[in-house]
C-alpha cells in the first residue's frame, strides 16, 4: 500500500498531489473513501505504513495523497518542548483558525525533495477530523505541530508548501556527501 513517496519532479504524480482527496465514510466494521472500502484490518495496516514511511524518510506528517492514495487522511508525528513524541492520525481534518497571529518557519516536504522554504502559518489551529474507527478527534495545536498540521491539510486540497512561501531555497549540502556520492560513481 505505502512506500514510494510521490515527487513534483515527475509531472504524473505533481498532477495528483494537487488534486483534491477524497473523504472517509465510516461504517460499523469498514470505511469507504475514493469508491474502495476498507475494513478497519486494512485502515490499521494503512496506518503502520503510512507510519513506516514517514519514519524511513525521516518526516514528521505525510498524507496519504503523497503516497499515491485519493484518501482524506494524514499521519504526523511531532516532538514536543519536552521531547515527547505523539503520534497522529487524523482522517476527514478540518481546520479551525481561533487566532489570527501568524508566524514564518522553515519548511520542507518529502514531496519535494531537496528543498526548503519560509511560510507564513498561523501560530495556532484547532483541529477537527475523526480516528481510525470513525470516532470525533478534536486536537488543539500551537507551534510545530499547528505548522505540521497546516501543511498535511493542505496536501489533502492539493497545495503545496512552495506554493505559498515567499522563497524557495536548495537544501545545503556538505562537502562530505558530495565526496561521498562522487566517490560511489
Amino acid at each position: 500500500m505505502a512506500g514510494k513517496i510521490l515527487t513534483v519532479q515527475v509531472k504524473k504524480e505533481d498532477k495528483f498531489l494537487r488534486e483534491k482527496t477524497k473523504e472517509f465514510k465510516f461504517f460499523k466494521k469498514s470505511a469507504q473513501a475514493a469508491g474502495r472500502e476498507l475494513s478497519f484490518k486494512e485502515i490499521d495496516e494503512l496506518l503502520r505504513e503510512m507510519r513506516r514511511t514517514m519514519r524511513e524518510a525521516r518526516g514528521v506528517g505525510l498524507s496519504a495523497n503523497q503516497i499515491g492514495l485519493p484518501y482524506r487522511l494524514f499521519v504526523a508525528e511531532v516532538p514536543d518542548a519536552q521531547g515527547s513524541v505523539k503520534f497522529y492520525a487524523v482522517f476527514n481534518p478540518r481546520l479551525e483558525f481561533p487566532k489570527k497571529e501568524k508566524a514564518v518557519m522553515e519548511e520542507g516536504c518529502l514531496s519535494v525533495p531537496g528543498k526548503y522554504g519560509f511560510v507564513e502559518r498561523v501560530t495556532s489551529v484547532k483541529l477537527n477530523g475523526v480516528d481510525k474507527r470513525g470516532r470525533a478527534v478534536k486536537i488543539k495545536a500551537w507551534g510545530l505541530l499547528a505548522h505540521v498540521f497546516q501543511h498535511e491539510v493542505d496536501h489533502l486540497e492539493g497545495k503545496l508548501f512552495i506554493d505559498k512561501a515567499k522563497e524557495i531555497f536548495d537544501v545545503p549540502r556538505s562537502e562530505r556527501l558530495i565526496k561521498k556520492e562522487s566517490d560511489l560513481k
